[in-house]
């Protein structure tokens, strides 16, 4: 069978899909346009895309021969699932294998922001640097701190524990009761409102959806502590760019780490501007094991699909019952 690759991933993961079928490969090192993955998508059985790409309707009913989408991803926010359902095709992503790596990303941006990291390099290469001074590079310290949790899934509870080093009282918010949070970093189920005005940090991992959209506005920002610093590893719309870079820029809060934004790729100029602001290129889970791992997995499920088998990552695992 066919199928058409959005952007090179890693090897291992072409290699896989190439044992099995015949790929098509954008060519372009960059996210292709909707007119560009319509005719990739042309004549293919097999859609492997990535989160940077949008799979909406149009792009689904293009091809009547398309049999499987499987996502470079954890997130699926940029698939029409539904679209995809209603034609009988299995959309798939890549939960678990970047966990860690995420969570180590989300303590990376959380030291850097409360330690002033970045802005101390700067400073220091800048040749400003004359020697030590009790009043210079005043941060925040971590350890013996309170850490919020914003939705305690895989990355959520991976961060959480990883505070039992710094031995950090633990706040979470969720649907569900976490039991390991709750046993192993004897952290507390609590209200978002308790969570935004008692934490000294505050870390977000939750999916993007209309519930989720601006969570973290201009009232949320209000109720943090002056000294809070605000992670945000998850999605970008779920942070109100605009509020968060006013409060930022009246010291409301102490800083921010962001891997993601709310118009991705485009970051508001304001922001870049802002010393308290830590900025990554969506990179959390930009580790050479992790992006291997995805790739793998997202080929594995590719295959699986176009077998007619239920891919071990399904996400409307409906369309087989309907078979």
């Amino acid at each position: 069978m066919k199928i058409f690759v959005t952007r090179k991933i890693p090897e291992p993961g072409l290699k896989l899909l190439r044992k099995h079928h015949e790929i098509e490969l954008n060519p372009h090192g960059r996210v292709l346009t909707k007119e560009e993955i319509i005719k990739g998508v042309k004549g293919k059985d097999g859609l492997l895309c990535l989160l940077t790409d949008s799979i909406d309707r149009k792009v689904i009913e293009s091809e009547p021969n398309l049999k499987m989408i499987a996502s470079y991803a954890v997130g699926y926010n940029n698939i029409d699932v539904k679209a995809a359902t209603k034609r009988g095709i299995p959309v798939s992503n890549t939960p678990g294998v970047l966990t860690d790596a995420t969570s180590d990303m989300t303590w990376a941006l959380l030291f850097s922001v409360a330690r002033r990291i970045v802005e101390a390099d700067k400073f220091t290469r800048a040749g400003k640097f004359k020697g030590w001074a009790p009043m210079l590079m005043h941060g925040q310290d971590v350890t013996n701190r309170t850490l919020g949790v914003v939705g305690a899934g895989r990355i959520g509870t991976a961060v959480a524990l990883k505070s039992k080093g710094f031995n950090m009282n633990v706040l979470y918010v969720d649907e569900k009761k976490n039991e390991t949070l709750e046993k192993e970093v004897n952290a507390k189920k609590v209200t978002f409102n308790e969570l935004l005005k008692k934490s000294d940090f505050i870390s977000l991992h939750v999916p993007l959806m209309p519930s989720t959209h601006h969570l973290i506005g201009e009232k949320e920002l209000n109720m943090m502590k002056r000294n809070a610093v605000l992670i945000n590893t998850s999605r970008g719309p779920v942070v109100d760019e605009q509020a968060l870079i006013f409060a930022l820029k009246e010291k409301q809060i102490f800083g921010a780490g962001l891997d993601v934004y709310e118009h991705e790729p485009e970051i508001t100029g304001e922001l870049k501007k802002l010393d308290n602001a830590v900025l990554q290129p969506h990179s959390a889970s930009a580790t050479i094991e992790s992006r291997t791992k995805m790739a793998i997995m997202a080929a594995e499920n590719m295959v699986a699909g176009l077998k007619g088998e239920i891919p071990n990552n399904c996400v409307n695992k409906e369309v087989f019952k309907e078979r």
